[in-house]
């Protein structure tokens, strides 16, 4: 199969530094741009600008972002304004969040927070704002919003606490969470502590585990089942059976209703190895939930008869990229999915299809509709994207290791502007209001506007921090809410906010 030709047409991007202000709190720096308002026109018939309608989140009965992009189509960024003069309003905890941690035979330190690492925050009924973010101490720690401080103990694990959390999307005090130790935990924050309900050990839930017992993806909350891959390459379906006790206090009971191999023995002998972990966050649509694996298995899973208190599973959609995929899968309003995967294999498979891709899940049996290759070296020894695609309007973001970040016209895949940031890259970009906003790994974190994709995009401003920035920020009514590799959580803001 083959995708439409795509023809790109790379802009320049002209910037015009506005000012230059350094703030000395943590090697921070900000750098305000302008650019050319005029742009450069598409070829493509594009829209004009406009209010763009955008998801809504997962959560419907309080405001907040309870989970990695915030709903089960994994196209949720935040709620606006985004700062427009950004400062640093709070920087925690005093002492750094590091931990040490044994990969293969070699005991490494960790500090901060890491990929995807999205805060989960919460708005509760008085109005103060909750933000609750895993890190590289082991630890999940819960930090009021304007200040930083905690409002509850952390709770902590035994390993690193990796990639994004989910908080409970209907209301019940829950917090859904994985760590490095093997075990995804089910925890109540309705207790003087947050306290553990129920765990799952990856290394004994399944007949067959493969390649490793973290958990790194954003669990999805259906009903009352949670779903939710693990780095040990399987798909499990768990009914959680929430409720409250005499005493007004929550409780749940999770039955393991089924777990799925996301592997097959074709795609074990197409690869030659057995690197098939599932560490993105599953999607969901129509009772079909979505996700791929480090294999490059592409995979669509009907388990609408699961939801409805049946056994019946059936696998409705499978396509080979040929490699590692963890960026979580995004499918817009019409059921198509959004691709990034990496490029490390170096095979004949990832050649041909491209690291970029949209595929139509209606069309299974030929489902690629396009394809952008992205081959350069950016990370590790490898190319392609660890970054989950954003969506805004009629455009779609990518960014890539080696530092590209493109915005492509989602109906053509035809490259629209392309601006660059630094390699290493792995972090994803978020689109708030008509603002695209990404770090990378030199500690530069950038926001762009990008409301009309006919004009290119205007640098906004530039902020810099002495850490990787490789998590994901979580948006919310002014505030940027993110950490680092240097080991700290930050709260960012305008000044007056």
């Amino acid at each position: 199969m083959a995708s439409r030709p795509v023809v790109t047409s790379r802009t320049a991007l002209l910037l015009a530094l506005a000012a230059v202000l350094f703030v000395a709190v943590a090697g921070f720096a900000l750098v305000r741009g302008g650019g050319d308002d005029r742009g450069m026109r598409s070829r493509i018939s594009l829209p004009p600008p406009g209010d763009v309608k955008t998801p809504a989140p997962a959560n419907r009965s309080f405001e907040g972002l309870t989970t990695f992009r915030g709903n089960a189509s994994r196209s949720y960024y935040g709620e606006g304004p985004v700062p427009q003069d950004p400062v640093i309003r709070w920087r925690e905890p005093a002492q750094k969040m590091c931990m040490t941690s044994l990969v293969g035979i070699e005991r490494d330190e960790w500090c901060g927070t890491g990929w995807t690492g999205q805060p989960n925050v919460i708005v509760h009924d008085d109005g103060s704002i909750e933000v609750r973010e895993g890190a590289y101490d082991g630890a999940y720690h819960f930090v009021d919003g304007l200040t930083g401080q905690p409002v509850r103990p952390p709770l902590q694990t035994r390993d690193l606490a990796k990639g994004s959390a989910t908080s409970d999307p209907d209301g019940f005090p829950l917090y859904y969470a994985g760590s490095r130790d093997n075990y995804f935990r089910v925890v109540a924050l309705d207790r003087p502590a947050p306290e553990v309900l129920w765990q799952l050990n990856s290394d004994i839930s399944v007949p067959r585990p493969l390649r490793n017992n973290d958990w790194d993806g954003a669990a999805l909350v259906v009903d009352d089942y949670l779903l939710e891959g693990g780095e040990n390459g399987w798909f499990y379906v768990i009914r959680l059976n929430r409720a409250y006790d005499a005493k007004g206090l929550v409780t749940v009971a999770p039955e393991v209703v089924a777990t799925i191999p996301g592997f097959d023995d074709r795609l074990l002998a197409d690869l030659g190895d057995r690197e098939v972990s599932i560490e993105n966050s599953v999607a969901f649509r129509d009772g079909v939930v979505y996700f791929a694996n480090s294999g490059g298995l592409v995979q669509g899973w009907d388990i609408s008869d699961l939801l409805a208190g049946g056994t019946g599973y059936d696998q409705v959609f499978r396509y080979w990229v040929g490699d590692d995929t963890d960026a979580s899968l995004v499918l817009d309003g019409g059921g198509s999915i959004y691709v990034a995967t990496e490029y490390q294999r170096f095979n004949d498979r990832a050649r041909e299809v491209g690291q970029l891709l949209k595929l139509d899940p209606a069309s299974p049996d030929d489902p690629l509709v396009w394809s952008i290759p992205a081959r350069e070296i950016g990370f590790e020894g490898a190319g392609g994207s660890w970054s989950t695609p954003a969506l805004y309007g009629p455009v779609v973001y990518f960014s890539t290791a080696a530092g590209r970040v493109l915005q492509v016209d989602r109906e053509s895949g035809e490259i629209l502007h392309e601006l660059r940031v630094s390699a290493p890259s792995i972090a994803s970009p978020v689109v708030v209001d008509g603002v695209l906003i990404l770090g990378d790994c030199t500690g530069d974190v950038y926001a762009w506007d990008v409301a009309d994709p006919r004009v290119e995009p205007a640098l906004l401003w530039k902020l810099h921090f002495n850490g990787c920035v490789e998590s994901t920020p979580a948006v919310w009514d002014g505030w940027l809410y993110f950490g680092t590799r240097q080991g700290y959580l930050y709260g960012i803001a305008d000044a007056r906010t």
